[in-house]
């Protein structure tokens, strides 16, 4: 376990498998909206897609965040409506200005 800023990371040394647990308050309705899916052979809770977007969204307006990790989300995001054309107009002016046409 590790405690960073926002979340637990937890994982066991020999597996792929990462949870990431959220902190922040604004994650609170997460788990009301997931579903449950496999993952690396278990059945978790894994957050609705939508929600996945709006985390990071988030990350990517957080001033504090290093510039590196917000370009990050900025791809992520960038992916996520690739995938999910329908997501697009959920993405704030701001951050779809900063994203490749």
């Amino acid at each position: 376990m590790e405690r960073i800023a926002h979340s637990l990371n937890a994982s066991e040394p020999g597996s792929q498998l990462r949870v990431q647990i959220q902190t922040d308050p604004r994650y609170l309705d997460f788990p009301s909206r997931s579903t449950e899916q496999e993952v690396l052979g278990l059945r978790l809770p894994v957050a609705a897609i939508e929600d996945v977007l709006s985390g990071k969204i988030w990350a990517a307006q957080d001033p504090e965040r290093r510039a590196s990790k917000r370009r990050k989300d900025l791809l992520d995001i960038e992916r996520l409506i690739e995938a999910h054309p329908n997501l697009r107009s959920k993405v704030p002016q701001d951050i779809a200005d900063r994203l490749s046409n």
